[in-house]
């Protein structure tokens, strides 16, 4: 599909096959670019970005540290005990929350951040609850991510963008030095104390000689887009499964078999196959990302008769993708059970399900995120009943979806925690 907003031709892919030419055949031109929105096009940012940076010769660098040195899996093994501990953190602070309403999303999101900021600076950074700048630092971040992703309209009238009419870059620039400013001691203490010995992301940076921009576009990336996309996956898994009791059940029974009494490991994930079921199938029905990262044509080409100038927006429709009935059986029905014994995968392999991208651009924090997802949703799953405001029956929680680069729940999920002895 074609359509022309302002002055900004787009193109949307809304199928595999279309797809498979973006993504893998015609890779080179059509993903080597970002269509990074007017928010984020910061003079002194931008061109340390990761997610939003062209395949330049900086892109593959930092692309191949993450590669080979940061998730790794000699590298998440060696921290799978960090993690463990994290959602452990997280059990417990729910355990004092017991009959009282929680937003889900919020405690996930605070759980990840600090999973996330113990692999790269080895220490907490955020709080669940108080009032100190480690709990506003969560909002922050959060706030900065989601704003850098609203419409602009000079995304339509380019001609517009110094304006900033809307006042989104400007919001995103002042957010950003607060948040750069919570780690900079953290990282001058560690150049001048030249102690690699935590091993951490970090460690690995500064041993590659990166510069503190370049750290601080890696670590917002990572603490922003990450934790934000994986709360998004385990709040409406969790939603799903409530609103379907006899699934929650299976998955329940599945985690007894395998994990017993004992909090989980995530030596235990591959043999817990039903849970990794309900996470592919949220990752169908509801992906984080719905039109992936937006792509710009670096070169005039044509796809299946089509085509496409240079400089074109491309959008790959993974939402509409996953759901189309020429594909999947019972497409709109939440069904974790399609993927048991199929040897479907979101490593980008198969252009029918690519909650994470593929290609050039598949996300490079996938096999991070894959495991956090399934020990955050499975322990909250193992260790609490889930009860919802005001006697509301789950079948109906309001499922509306708010669609942005990433898809919330709109409104988020409140329940209340009810430990299981």
């Amino acid at each position: 599909m074609h359509i022309k907003f302002g002055s900004q031709h787009t193109f949307y892919a809304s199928n595999a096959a279309v797809a498979t030419e973006i993504l893998k055949t015609n890779d080179r031109h059509l993903s080597s670019a970002r269509a990074a929105p007017p928010s984020v096009l910061i003079d002194g940012q931008i061109q340390y970005s990761l997610l939003w940076n062209e395949c330049n010769d900086y892109w593959k660098s930092l692309r191949k540290v993450c590669r080979t040195e940061l998730f790794t899996t000699r590298m998440l093994d060696s921290q799978s005990q960090i993690r463990e501990k994290k959602v452990m953190d997280l059990m417990n602070f729910l355990k004092t929350k017991q009959g009282q309403i929680v937003q889900v999303s919020d405690v996930v999101f605070v759980t990840l951040l600090n999973l996330l900021s113990n692999m790269i600076f080895s220490k907490d950074m955020f709080l669940y609850e108080g009032e100190d700048e480690k709990r506003g630092m969560k909002y922050l971040i959060r706030d900065v991510t989601l704003t850098a992703v609203k419409l602009d309209i000079s995304e339509l009238f380019p001609i517009l963008r110094p304006l900033d009419l809307q006042g989104i870059k400007r919001g995103v620039n002042n957010g950003l030095k607060p948040i750069f400013g919570s780690w900079a001691e953290t990282v001058r203490d560690r150049k001048e104390s030249k102690d690699h010995s935590r091993h951490d992301f970090l460690d690995v940076l500064i041993q590659g000689g990166f510069s503190d921009q370049t750290l601080d576009g890696m670590i917002l990336e990572m603490l922003g887009a990450g934790s934000e996309t994986t709360t998004s996956t385990i709040e409406w898994t969790l939603t799903e499964l409530l609103r379907h009791p006899h699934m929650l059940k299976k998955l329940r029974e599945e985690l007894q078999a395998v994990v017993g009494d004992r909090p989980m490991k995530e030596s235990d994930l591959p043999k817990l196959p039903y849970l990794h079921a309900c996470i592919k199938e949220t990752l169908r029905l509801h992906p984080p990302a719905p039109f992936l990262i937006p792509r710009r044509s670096t070169e005039t080409c044509t796809v299946l008769n089509y085509t496409i100038p240079k400089g074109s927006q491309i959008l790959v429709n993974a939402y509409a993708i996953h759901r189309d009935p020429d594909t999947w059986e019972r497409p709109l029905d939440y069904w974790p059970e399609r993927f048991i014994g199929s040897e479907l995968d979101y490593q980008g392999n198969h252009l029918q399900f690519i909650p994470f991208g593929a290609g050039r651009r598949i996300c490079i924090g996938l096999p991070l995120g894959s495991r956090a997802t399934r020990m955050v949703l499975g322990s909250l799953v193992k260790w609490f009943d889930w009860e919802l405001p005001n006697g509301m029956e789950p079948d109906k929680l309001p499922m509306t979806e708010s669609f942005g680069l990433t898809l919330q729940m709109d409104p988020p999920l409140f329940a209340i925690p009810k430990y299981r002895t």
